[in-house]
Parts: C-alpha cells; sequence; structure tokens
C-alpha cells in the first residue's frame, strides 16, 4: 500500500508507537516501540528473544499505532517480515541514524545514542550483534488516522 505524502512526512517526524502483535490464543500483545521510514520502508528494531518475535515468526500480522503529543495518530495494519542476516546489525545502524536524526542535541559524528549513552559506531555494532538484534519490517496493508 502506498503511504500519502502527509502519512510519510507524520512518520517521518514522529518515531514513538505502539506495536501489536496476536498471541497464539488470538489476543493482542501491546508494546512500545520506535519506528521509522527507512529508504522507504517502515522498520522497527527488536532481537531474537522478544516476545513478539515468537508472535511474528507464527504470525506476521501487526498493527503498529503511531503517535505524537497533540493527539494525531496514524494506525497501520501489516504483515511483517523479520529480517535477521548478517546484514541485521549494519541495518539497526541505519534504522537508529534514522530516528535520531533530528535529535538535539545530536550525538558526535561517529556516534550514536544507546542505552542513553553516545557510543561509537564500531560500539554500537558490536552491541547489536550481543543483543542478537533484527528488524521488523513493515509491509503496510492498510492505513488510517488523523495526521
Amino acid at each position: 500500500m502506498n503511504l500519502t505524502d502527509k502519512d510519510r512526512a507524520f512518520l517521518d517526524a514522529h518515531h514513538a508507537a505502539a506495536m501489536i502483535t496476536l498471541r497464539a490464543d488470538g489476543t493482542p500483545h501491546a508494546v512500545r516501540v520506535g519506528v521509522a521510514l527507512v529508504d522507504g520502508k517502515l522498520w522497527s528494531s527488536g532481537t531474537k528473544e522478544r516476545v513478539r518475535t515468537g508472535h511474528l515468526r507464527r504470525d506476521p500480522r501487526s498493527t503498529v499505532f503511531v503517535f505524537d503529543s497533540t493527539w494525531r495518530w496514524l494506525t497501520l495494519e501489516t504483515a511483517v517480515t523479520i529480517l535477521e542476516s548478517p546484514d541485521a546489525p549494519q541495518q539497526s545502524l541505519r534504522l537508529f541514524q534514522v530516528m535520531q536524526q533530528h535529535m538535539t542535541p545530536a550525538p558526535r559524528p561517529g556516534h550514536i545514542m544507546w542505552a542513553g549513552q553516545e557510543r561509537s559506531i564500531d560500539e554500537f555494532l558490536r552491541i547489536m550483534v550481543t543483543e542478537r538484534r533484527l528488524i521488523y519490517q513493515f509491509e503496510i496493508r492498510r492505513v488510517y488516522g488523523l495526521v
């Protein structure tokens, strides 16, 4: 599904979201996440051990609710592909660089914020490997909201 220019602008400016996956019994499981458009694709970060990763391996459907502090919001009904190739640490770096590009104060060149600390790119990549980070890539099937 194609996003409108207004939808894209909202997603470019807002990264706070809730991600809802489905338990085996069909009940929803919601967690707060960060999301960003990376090269036109909506991404979020997770790990191999996250509960939501297990849910998505069984059923790839997910609803993402992106919001701001002024009551504007966008709901995205999606199917998720889990990206967990050897490129996942670099993909994680790209995701967090996009999410942090307008951060104030911005991390120093060659650094990124992680767990409340500025980290070198090499340190960040090592952390991504240690944490077994992966990327959730959302195929958007339906969009609605108030943006």
